[in-house]
């Protein structure tokens, strides 16, 4: 079977400038991309973007590498799905040189379409690591069609784009932070799939904590 690329050699080239001290350090951008959930939308209207992923891993790198110079960049939107963030990709992405980006994108995507979605992956993927930039691709995060018991034509659709993102972080090299799967051993191993949602399709901070945590897995040092 394809693998993604490996967590312990992926982002080795960005972990050595994490732990470069003054003056010989550099400023380390990270951009995270895609729709409401890294934009930071918790039960619309209100945004809680102090406690989503993006700043949560600003905290968490912050205290595994005190030396370094980073900033997490937020270029996420709210309903957007990942053609209309291919389209601004090079605008609102690739200007800041971002280190690594990732993207998140499969929530909304289900409205778009598997051979479209791919495409605008696809796009986004390859502009990026010819900018330089490694990637991180996000399965999406859980909503109420993922619950246990759910009707197959509700929860059929996003496992269907969890496998493709998986699928081309295979064909890319590239890496892959599988929230699907972190949300599904949560509920299999300790507790409800309400306990990650802050309502249908949006987590709370319990569940931005599980993607944060698996971002983590490829910023370990050797």
């Amino acid at each position: 079977m394809a693998m993604h690329a490996d967590p312990a050699f992926y982002l080795r080239p960005v972990i050595n400038l994490l732990k470069t001290h003054w003056p010989e350090n550099r400023v380390v951008n990270i951009v995270c991309h895609g729709h409401s959930v890294p934009a930071g939308y918790f039960a619309t209207p209100r945004v809680d973007s102090l406690n989503a992923f993006p700043h949560l891993l600003r905290v968490a790198l912050a205290e595994r590498f005190p030396y370094a110079v980073i900033n997490v960049i937020v270029s996420a939107i709210g309903g957007e799905s990942s053609d209309a963030g291919a389209e601004r990709f090079q605008r609102d992405v690739l200007t800041h040189k971002p280190a690594v980006v990732t993207i998140d994108y499969g929530l909304n995507d289900r409205r778009l379409g598997l051979p479209a979605a791919h495409a605008a992956w696809g796009s986004m993927i390859v502009a990026a690591k010819q900018a330089g930039a490694a990637v991180l691709l996000l399965t999406p995060t859980p909503d109420l069609t993922q619950r246990a018991h759910a009707p197959s034509e509700e929860s059929q659709p996003l496992r269907d784009h969890a496998v493709q993102i998986r699928q081309l972080a295979a064909e890319h090299d590239v890496g892959l932070v599988d929230s699907q799967c972190a949300a599904a051993a949560y509920c299999q191993h300790t507790g409800e799939l309400t306990d990650l949602l802050s309502w249908s399709n949006h987590p709370n901070r319990a569940g931005h904590v599980l993607v944060a945590r698996a971002l983590m897995r490829w910023f370990t040092p050797a």
